[in-house]
């Protein structure tokens, strides 16, 4: 990992609350992969704040980070302008490793949409992708992972657009019949308790990302701790160091 200042090439504000910075760091997206996050100082805050990667260009040179303002820290972070500098350690976690020899399905809720992207992009032209949202309002990203899917899919709780109901909706109907399947989630716990559950019914694969409070990103202070458990018995990792990507079939919802 590296950690030093980096220069914001664009910023775009993609919702009322949702930000894209497109950041200039030749070493830190050459060690970057899709699922992986950075942490960012943010002014008078003890705490950085872990943003997921959401697209990697290793030619020009750049990460994409999508964020939504959540607090004091991130309100500060999305009124930065292109030309200023962050301070970002990174990359940081384990991430996404797509199996390109077999059908893959990748499933975004809200803000855990912008990993996905990196994680469809890499996997090629025929992934497939669910979304979901609370409403249109909400909604990010729909036209670029349109760019890079086969298939996009939306739910929004309200029905305002896409499918009325979860993104658990639109997966139960493609995996039907079809075990060898993969699928890749990130977004809220919930979201991807049900996912996980879903994907065990129907005996298919599934990898999530998991979305926790995090202090150092490290693992040095133990702030997100979660329960894994295996044929050994059950274990406490940290979200930061030993994931965030984990098999699903092994996380304690």
């Amino acid at each position: 990992m590296v950690q030093k200042p980096y220069k914001i090439k664009t910023v775009e504000q993609l919702n009322e609350t949702t930000f894209r910075f497109v950041i200039d760091c030749k070493d830190l997206a050459e060690e970057s992969w899709c699922g992986r996050f950075v942490n960012i100082y943010c002014e008078g805050k003890t705490l950085r704040r872990p943003i997921s990667i959401c697209e990697i260009d290793k030619e020009n040179g750049t990460i994409t980070l999508v964020f939504e303002v959540r607090g004091e820290g991130t309100k500060w972070l999305s009124e930065r302008k292109a030309g200023d500098e962050l301070d970002i350690l990174g990359p940081l976690g384990n991430g996404f490793f797509p199996e390109k020899d077999k059908r893959a399905i990748f499933v975004g809720g809200g803000i855990g949409c912008p990993p996905m992207l990196g994680a469809a992009e890499d996997y090629g032209e025929n992934a497939e992708v669910i979304l979901g949202f609370r409403s249109q309002k909400q909604m990010i990203l729909l036209e670029d992972f349109k760019r890079v899917a086969k298939d996009v899919s939306v739910a929004t709780n309200d029905g305002s657009y896409g499918v009325k109901g979860f993104v658990t909706d639109i997966l139960k109907e493609k995996l039907a019949g079809d075990k060898d399947a993969i699928v890749y989630a990130c977004g809220p716990m919930p979201m991807l308790k049900g996912i996980a559950a879903l994907c065990e019914e129907q005996q298919v694969k599934c990898y999530v990302s998991l979305e926790e409070r995090m202090g150092c990103g490290i693992g040095a202070c133990l702030a997100c701790a979660c329960e894994i458990h295996d044929k050994t018995g059950t274990h406490v990792l940290h979200v930061c160091k030993n994931g965030p990507v984990f098999d699903a079939s092994e996380v304690v919802f």
